[in-house]
Parts: structure tokens; C-alpha cells; sequence
């Protein structure tokens, strides 16, 4: 019961569509073939226990989208090398890296920076580590765009560059993080949220959706090409977030589930 009611099916008729959606993609603004005509500078913030989908699905879609656009990567940490993704405490698990291109300290100036989640964050809010908040308050107001993913979000409240500005987290550790950030105004039912130049989005599958939101928003419909190419759906609206049930959040508005996924473009 709790299932049947979170998306209409999309029908085969429907499905068909998606050619034309591409091939008759709207023209793009000036700000977006102005993002198109320039060579981006994106960061994404490495840390111990960081959970890997949150920068695996963002990141194969920017790399997609990099064969058509100059984007340039730095992956940012405490210091070069590799990075772990098994949180202190958890050595039995399977340990993925990432290397780390560059420091706090020597990370040239960037357009956009990508905070992504996971247990690593509780592990740092407990041991008083801000080194990761002090990075974001320092960038902040060169940043065009700063992203979260999942509990990532607890880094920009702690930051304080969410006070006043909606956001949304992890449904399933809603409570803590948005404990960590009471002057924000937190969505509980949400995929992902927009304010300004701030984005934020739900839990580790979230980001992949909150991604293909950005790069239709910042390059265009042209996007929708990269994401058919990969075969992924992505839910297109904001406020469908079946999640905030499953975890019971408080606030919620089940009202809000609109559809399910689609081809990219539909």
C-alpha cells in the first residue's frame, strides 16, 4: 500500500517521445551558452568515510558532460593522496580511494564545489573537525555554485552559508543533521532544493537527480544527449521524495508525490 501511490507509470507511448524531446530541445539562454563558452573550475571535497555514490553519480555525469564543455576537476582533502571511504572505526568494510589532487591550501579559486555525505561526517562533527566548514566559509563568496550531497549538507550548515536559505539532507539522518543547522530552513520532503547559488539534495541516489537539475539549469537542454547516453532516468521533480516517507520524517508532505522517473528531456 505504502508503495502503489509513489509514481503514475509512465507508458510505452510515452516512452517513445524521447527523440524529439532531444532533437527539439529549446534554445539555450545567454547565461547558458555563456557557461558553455567558458572553462568551469569545480572542486569535490575528499574526507575520511565520505560515501562514494555521492561523488560517483555527480561525477560520471560532469565528466559526460566535459566532452562538450571545459570543466576542470581538483579533489580536494587535508592533504594529497588517497582517501578512504571507510569511516574510522570501520576497517572490516570494503575500503574504496580517491586521490586527492589538492590541499585546502593550495586549491586554485573555483566556480563550483561539491560537498558529498557520509559516515565520515558524524566522525568529524564528534572530534570537533572544522577544517572542512572553514574551507567552505573561506570560498563561499567566490563560489558561482556551491552543491551538497546527503549528509554533506551538515558541512554548509555548520559553515553557516545555510542560515535562512532552504535546504534538504538525508532522510534517514535527518534529525542529526539538520540538528547541526538550526537556523536553516530545512525541507523535509524534498529530492533536492535550490536557493540561489546553493543546492543541496536528499540521500546518496539524490545527487544523481539534484545533478542532472544543475547542468540542464547551468548548460542547457543540450544535456539531456549525455544523460540518454548513459541510460539513467532522472526523477525531474523536486519534491518527489518517497524517502521522507519510508524514514518518517516529521513535516512532511506526502502530497508531493508527483511522478517517477523518465527519460532525461521527456
Amino acid at each position: 500500500m505504502l508503495f502503489s501511490k509513489l509514481c503514475q507509470v509512465a507508458t510505452y507511448t510515452s516512452l517513445l517521445l524521447i527523440g524529439s524531446s532531444v532533437t527539439n530541445a529549446a534554445q539555450a539562454t545567454q547565461a547558458q551558452l555563456a557557461n558553455q563558452g567558458r572553462t568551469v573550475h569545480m572542486g569535490i571535497i575528499l574526507f575520511p568515510g565520505f560515501e562514494p555514490l555521492d561523488i560517483i553519480g555527480p561525477l560520471e555525469f560532469i565528466f559526460s558532460v566535459s566532452e562538450k564543455f571545459p570543466i576542470k576537476l581538483y579533489m580536494i582533502a587535508d592533504q594529497v593522496g588517497a582517501v578512504s571511504a571507510v569511516p574510522p572505526g570501520r576497517a572490516h568494510m570494503a575500503g574504496p580511494q580517491f586521490l586527492a589532487t589538492h590541499t585546502f591550501q593550495n586549491t586554485p579559486k573555483l566556480n563550483i564545489l561539491l560537498k558529498p555525505g557520509g559516515m565520515g561526517d558524524i566522525s568529524m562533527v564528534e572530534a570537533g573537525n572544522t577544517v572542512i566548514e572553514n574551507f567552505i566559509k573561506q570560498r563561499y563568496d567566490e563560489l558561482d555554485y556551491l552543491m551538497s550531497v546527503c549528509t554533506g549538507s551538515v558541512s554548509l550548515a555548520r559553515a553557516g552559508v545555510l542560515k535562512g536559505k532552504r535546504a534538504t539532507t538525508n532522510k534517514r539522518l535527518y534529525n542529526w543533521v539538520t540538528s547541526n543547522g538550526p537556523d536553516a530552513n530545512w525541507v523535509p520532503s524534498a529530492r533536492w532544493v535550490e536557493d540561489g547559488k546553493v543546492w543541496t539534495s536528499s540521500g546518496v541516489a539524490a545527487g544523481m537527480d539534484m545533478t542532472y537539475a544543475f547542468l540542464k539549469m547551468f548548460y542547457g537542454d543540450t544535456v539531456n544527449e549525455n544523460f540518454n547516453t548513459l541510460e539513467y532516468a532522472p526523477l525531474l521533480d523536486s519534491r518527489t521524495d518517497p524517502f521522507a516517507i519510508v524514514h518518517n520524517v516529521t513535516g512532511r508532505d506526502d502530497g508531493n508525490l508527483t511522478s517517477c522517473v523518465t527519460p532525461a528531456g521527456f
